[in-house]
């Protein structure tokens, strides 16, 4: 992929970045550098794209969205599928509904009003798939919005995203992990959604959002939990939901422990609910055969998953450095 140099360069041209803008570059470079087979088929896609009509982005309802008339129907599909599966979103091109697994907007809706304004901030976004959440923070204004995410295909569908934008946004989605990021308190708003349940060492995640805040930033906390006291935590064996790497789901009292002994202050609960059809559903540009939360779930009762765990609940928690 034509990363950026340009874009890059832009994007890092301020001055608290600038720290940590060399590292950054290196390994997304390097990351970007690897072998992987499906990148023929993306880089048709983008090169095709890039060569389209841009238009301005902004929001339509749960889409972010673009209307360009020039824009060729059959490219866009034919573009965006090669790209297959999209998790994150939903887009709109013109009369384009690209209907992502996830249904972003409805997690946006649930912390918008809960978190500092985004004005004028640097945020970052960890795990932030393709980067649907990273352009809804941009549009709110923030200063600087960096996303990092390991996964390539979702790099790709960002470029592709962006390859349409004539506007300019103050977003940036890298494929870099948290635990590879220069260490340096720059951030004044910091999410992780979706991302703590992956990891086999939770406070060490806890302890590397931290090293990314600034004095009085803000940790926007997303993850799923289950019920029970402080110090219950499930660790399923094998499979939860159908995912294999979901190594530890806590209380919501569990989770608020962990974060206090991070040394993290002002812990609120902002929001638990539990995870629908409706959020998180099966759209045919999730792929062929692909199977989503009503595949996940027994049949018989879908208070549980099909390996007899509690149905996904997630909490969202705000609390600050």
């Amino acid at each position: 992929m034509i990363l950026f140099t340009d874009e890059f360069k832009l994007f890092f041209n301020d001055l608290a970045l600038q720290e940590i803008a060399d590292k950054c570059l290196h390994i997304s470079l390097d990351a970007l550098n690897v072998n992987n087979g499906n990148i023929p088929k993306w880089t048709i896609a983008l090169d095709e794209l890039e060569a389209m009509p841009k238009g301005r982005i902004e929001l339509n309802g749960p889409y972010i969205s673009m209307v360009e008339s020039r824009l060729n129907h059959e490219i866009l599909v034919s573009s965006f599928k090669r790209l297959l599966p999209w998790r994150k979103g939903p887009f709109m091109f013109n009369n384009l509904k690209l209907e992502s697994e996830w249904q972003g907007d409805l997690k946006w809706k649930r912390l918008q009003n809960h978190i500092t304004p985004l004005k004028n901030r640097r945020v970052l976004d960890v795990g932030a798939g393709n980067g649907y959440f990273t352009l809804r923070m941009a549009m709110e204004g923030a200063k600087k919005v960096l996303g990092i995410e390991p996964f390539l295909l979702f790099n790709y569908q960002h470029a592709a995203i962006k390859s349409l934008v004539d506007n300019e946004i103050n977003a940036m989605l890298l494929p870099i992990r948290l635990e590879e990021m220069p260490k340096s308190a720059i951030f004044d708003s910091v999410f992780s959604m979706g991302v703590l349940y992956h990891q086999k060492n939770h406070m060490e995640h806890l302890l590397q959002l931290k090293e990314m805040m600034a004095p009085d930033a803000e940790l926007i906390l997303e993850t799923l939990v289950v019920d029970g006291p402080k110090g219950y935590s499930l660790i399923p064996e094998g499979r939860y939901a159908q995912m294999r790497n979901v190594h530890c789901l806590p209380s919501v009292d569990t989770l608020k422990s962990w974060l206090a002994d991070a040394n993290f202050n002002n812990i609120k609960v902002v929001d638990i609910s539990k995870t629908s059809p409706q959020e998180q559903r099966r759209t045919e540009w999730i792929g062929d055969n692909a199977a989503s939360l009503e595949d996940f779930l027994d049949p018989s009762d879908p208070s549980l998953t099909k390996e007899g765990h509690p149905a996904p609940t997630r909490v969202i928690i705000i609390c600050h450095n």
